[in-house]
Parts: C-alpha cells; structure tokens; sequence
C-alpha cells in the first residue's frame, strides 16, 4: 500500500510538472521556433511596447481580454501578461448568477486566452516606452480595483473600453451589451485601425 500511495503522488507531481510547462510552452510558442543557437534578423517593431485587444470562442457568447507587454528584438511576442474581467471561478454557477447581481471578479488570464486557435479577432497597438509604463500601470490599477463582474453592467467588454478609453482611443458607446468579437472589430474600426498610439502631455 505504501508502495502505491508512493507512486500516485509521484505520479501527481509529474502531472503538475507537466502541467506548468505546457503552460510555459503556450507563451513561448508565441516566439519564433528558430533555435537559440542560431542568429535572429532584427526587426522595426523589435523592442516596441504593445496592448493587444483581443477575442475568443467561449461556452457561451465569447470574452474579450488583452495581452501586453514588449516585443524581442525579432519584433515577435515573448512574455507577456494577460489582463481581462471574468467571474472568479471555473464552475459555470458565478457566471449564471452574474447575470442577476454581482459576483465577485478575477482580472488575470482564463482558460483559452493563451490559445490563438480560440482567438476570434484581435486589434494591437504600440506604445513608447514612457507612455507603455503609464498604460500598464492603468492596467494594474483596473485590475486592482475591480472585484465584481455583473453582466449587463460591468464585464469583459466594459474593463477593456476604459482602458482603451485610457489610452485616448475611442470606444463604442455600447461596449458593455456587445459580443467580445463585435467589441473589438468596432474598437479597431472606430480608430481606423491605427498602430501608434501617443498619450497627451498632460493625459
């Protein structure tokens, strides 16, 4: 019996390790699979600060979230942090009761937001460097002070449109009511799909 009991835990903590670096894996596979070894070519977006807009299938009607962080040298996306509004929970129930009165909210990654075969649409913009500090430190700060989802008052599409709103972008007047997918594609068109986005002096 020790014997087993033994080898199932050993068992479990190969399956976590396992676990974590697919994890891992899902972010770096967002870089070139070139090995190390070799020379990269630089690139013109290498080193550029980024905030990516981003959509994906779901159980339900989808959820919008965004990446952020620093492009390599290569212009392509190494780590990154994940930032979006969901009900603190994997059980579907939260997300029922959400629909009646708040339930309380986690703003970190969810399951599939690493997955680009779940990606539905996706608007990116860069940032210099001064104004990339002030926008990811806006992000920290929606993400520190939003501790309830509610759906038809404040969900996924409405934490994105206020840092979007943030960022000097405009954003639709009915972001909180729209599909993630909808949400994004109007946030890209409604700034004519512009890439370069430059905080006022005295933003």
């Amino acid at each position: 019996m020790l014997i087993a009991v033994t080898a199932r835990t050993a068992l479990a903590q190969d399956e976590r390790k396992e676990a974590a670096a697919v994890a891992a894996k899902l972010v770096d596979s967002t870089t070139d699979s070139l090995p190390a070894a070799q020379p990269h070519p630089t690139s013109k977006l290498g080193g550029r600060y980024f905030v990516d807009f981003r959509s994906r299938t779901a159980a339900s009607y989808g959820h919008a979230f965004l990446w952020y962080g620093r492009l390599n040298e290569r212009g392509k996306i190494g780590l990154i942090e994940v930032a979006g509004l969901h009900p603190a929970s994997d059980s579907p129930v939260p997300y029922i009761l959400g629909h009646l009165f708040p339930v309380p909210a986690e703003t970190g990654k969810s399951y599939g937001d690493l997955d680009e075969q779940y990606l539905t649409a996706n608007y990116r913009v860069y940032l210099k460097e001064a104004d990339a500090k002030r926008v990811f430190a806006y992000i920290k700060h929606k993400q520190d002070t939003s501790p309830l989802w509610l759906a038809g008052v404040y969900n996924c599409t409405a934490f994105l449109a206020d840092i979007a709103g943030y960022m000097g972008l405009r954003t639709p007047a009915t972001a909180t009511w729209m599909y993630p997918e909808d949400f994004i594609n109007s946030l890209r068109d409604l700034n004519g799909g512009r890439q370069e986005i430059s905080l006022a002096a005295n933003h």
